[in-house]
């Protein structure tokens, strides 16, 4: 047997991990702006903001908006969830060892993509409410004041993260948790993974709080 085949062993697993991630890594990797294949220590993401429309005489110059072009820099970080599979164990068992610790990386890997994302929400500083009294309708309505009056759009990209103690107090809420609120369609009830209410897709996590 050629000593090489080890890369190859080691090729398909990388492989296997990359797919599973994709399919069921991240909880939250779809929140938020990504980019795939960056090469280099850092990527730049481009927050523009608002333009403004005026009027002009007539031949003159049409005026220009000066949109505000704010790069954001984003670091890249390595990080590894491997374990070791000794192929001729692999002939001794019943199970796909391989794939098993594939998946498991793969959940690793998203679990750590979840912490960096919330990490970063954690870092803000809005808030809607004191914690103490938990997650109450008038924090939830304070809150959307707040995405209002900073021009955040409603085009169905709005997402809130709750833990499952929140989660729990959301279903307290008439609004929320009523179908004479919401439709059938969209009850907690059918799920406990995302429910869509006042255009936002509500999320129960466990690293959330």
């Amino acid at each position: 047997m050629s000593t090489s085949v080890a890369q190859a062993f080691v090729k398909q697993f990388e492989r296997e991990v990359h797919d599973a991630y994709q399919r069921m890594g991240s909880k939250l990797r779809n929140t938020v702006r990504t980019k795939n294949n960056v090469q280099g220590a850092s990527t730049v993401f481009q927050k523009v903001g608002k333009g403004t429309a005026s009027t002009k005489a007539r031949h003159g110059a049409v005026p220009v908006m000066n949109l505000d072009h704010t790069p954001v820099e984003c670091t890249l970080y390595d990080f590894y969830a491997g374990d070791w599979v000794d192929r001729l164990d692999e002939l001794k068992t019943n199970i796909d060892e391989r794939q098993i610790i594939a998946s498991a990386g793969a959940y690793a890997l998203g679990r750590k993509t979840d912490e960096l994302i919330l990490g970063e929400l954690n870092r803000s500083t809005n808030y809607a409410g004191a914690s103490s009294d938990g997650l109450t309708k008038a924090k939830v309505l304070t809150a959307f004041e707040k995405l209002g009056e900073s021009d955040v759009p409603d085009d169905g990209q709005r997402y809130a993260v709750v833990g499952w103690k929140q989660w729990s107090q959301l279903l307290g809420i008439d609004e929320f948790a009523s179908t004479e609120y919401v439709g059938a369609d969209e009850l907690p009830w059918r799920g406990t993974q995302a429910k869509r209410w006042l255009g936002t897709l509500w999320m129960p996590y466990c690293g959330a709080y």
